[in-house]
């Protein structure tokens, strides 16, 4: 979209959207104009009645190398009450991100330090190069990895969160995929062509199913095993066979043939 100055956002017609980091001359670091940008852009692709998921990448070299310096300089001279307003914003972004209605996936090469392992733990899937370095490196410099913490928790557990928050060491994509906070990991000549495997396979998945499907395991991670989740889970299935793609897709597995979600991006 040509109204942004630090992000792309490109809809494709296979049904997705990719949306791009786009400061590569600054290994696409974070500052105040990306963030509010990355906020409107997910606000643009929500309720995007054609798109299937998204997909989060970044141009050139790395993913994101963190927060810009400009941008940590201005915010050394910012009192508490401004410094607040900054961080309800890097807040907003993750948090709209994780709750995104549509499936997220992110892809990884390079550096994605500080804040870009938010991004990463909060998509639903990430894949990455096996030589990206991952580091959470906000105590190098006297901070922490506040507003990201609670998601850098449910993707790679609190022990594992501790150690690297703690040390600031770096880690690289088979180490990663270990920890949870990558789906898989590839040489980085194949990242592009895994990419599309992925894409490919996405695309066979009902839209609607999906999305009900994130919204119900965003339901039930985090509640006790009660009889009110039972009834929520029981309702979610009957919601869906009823549905007009859980009718086509039941109907196109007992009659052997694609459902009309697979054949219209074909």
């Amino acid at each position: 979209m040509s109204d942004f100055q630090t992000i792309q956002l490109d809809f494709d017609p296979r049904g997705f959207a990719t949306l791009w980091l786009d400061r590569a001359d600054k290994n696409n670091a974070f500052n105040a104009t990306m963030i509010r940008e990355l906020i409107d852009a997910l606000d643009r692709v929500k309720d995007h009645p054609e798109l299937r998921f998204l997909i989060l990448r970044g141009r050139g070299k790395h993913f994101s190398a963190g927060a810009d310096l400009a941008w940590m300089r201005e915010a050394a001279e910012l009192d508490y009450d401004a410094n607040l307003t900054d961080a309800h914003e890097l807040g907003e972004l993750m948090y709209n991100l994780y709750h995104l209605s549509l499936p997220t996936l992110a892809v990884v090469q390079g550096a994605a330090f500080g804040g870009a392992v938010g991004l990463a733990a909060c998509c639903d899937i990430a894949i990455g190069a096996e030589d990206a370095l991952f580091s959470l490196s906000e105590v190098r410099i006297g901070l922490a990895p506040a507003v990201i913490s609670p998601f850098v928790v449910k993707a790679i557990g609190e022990r594992a969160a501790r150690r690297y928050a703690l040390s600031a060491e770096r880690f690289n994509g088979p180490r990663a995929r270990e920890l949870g906070l990558l789906a898989e990991c590839y040489p980085a000549a194949e990242l592009d062509a895994a990419l599309e495997r992925w894409i490919a396979d996405l695309q066979l998945n009902s839209p609607q199913a999906m999305k009900a499907t994130k919204d119900l395991l965003g339901e039930v991670g985090s509640a006790e095993l009660s009889p009110a989740l039972r009834r929520h889970t029981e309702s979610a299935i009957a919601r869906l066979r009823v549905s007009q793609e859980g009718q086509e897709g039941l109907r196109a597995f007992l009659e052997k043939r694609s459902p009309a979600w697979q054949e219209k991006h074909a």
